[in-house]
């Protein structure tokens, strides 16, 4: 349960105000079809967080426990320092693939948006921290739908009352803990 939790929780903070939740916001803008946009963001993170958590995992199969420990603490701390840099996106290529439909275009715009984003390298670390790989991606996959649900019904309200400086830095740390738990082989966080 506890890979459950952090990874939702990690993913969710981690989440807010990244390049993927303006997209959801540009997408609700563009389309005004939530539900299509919502389906695509499901579908698109799954696919996506899987594929992070099977690399997740092989890493952790493939590296020593004492590599390991240092490559996931490190990254954990980079990570830390990541969720302080603002994400920004640009708002005409986030609408420009009708063709697809709003569905599809959410769930080929979602996905590439994913492609060495935050929440994917997170759970990466996060799956090659905790061995139960289907509940970090469970987990991670929960916390894009908690912060992308609400972007894409009530779009650009959140962004001007939420302060994304102060969710980031909850986020940064969170990593950091993480990364220094990690670091000392601490192995339950709760």
């Amino acid at each position: 349960m506890e890979a459950f939790l952090v990874s939702t929780g990690v993913v969710a903070l981690g989440e807010m105000g990244d390049k993927t939740q303006l997209l959801a916001i540009v997408l609700a803008a563009a389309f005004r079809r939530p539900w299509p946009i919502v389906a695509g963001i499901f579908v698109a993170t799954v696919v996506n967080h899987a594929a992070a958590g099977a690399v997740g995992g092989w890493v952790a199969h493939a590296l020593g426990p004492d590599v390991l420990r240092w490559v996931i603490g490190v990254s954990f701390l980079a990570m830390a320092g990541w969720m302080l840099i603002p994400d920004k996106i640009d708002e005409e290529s986030a609408g420009g693939q009708r063709r697809f439909g709003v569905f599809g275009t959410t769930v080929v715009a979602f996905f590439l948006a994913e492609m060495g984003d935050k929440t994917q390298i997170a759970t990466v670390a996060l799956a090659a921290r905790y061995p139960e790989v289907v509940q970090v991606v469970m987990g991670t996959t929960f916390g894009m739908m908690l912060a992308n649900v609400p972007a894409v019904f009530l779009g650009d309200r959140i962004a001007q009352k939420v302060s994304m400086q102060w969710v980031h830095g909850i986020a940064a740390v969170i990593f950091a803990i993480l990364g220094v738990l990690t670091l000392f082989n601490v192995g339950k966080l709760f």
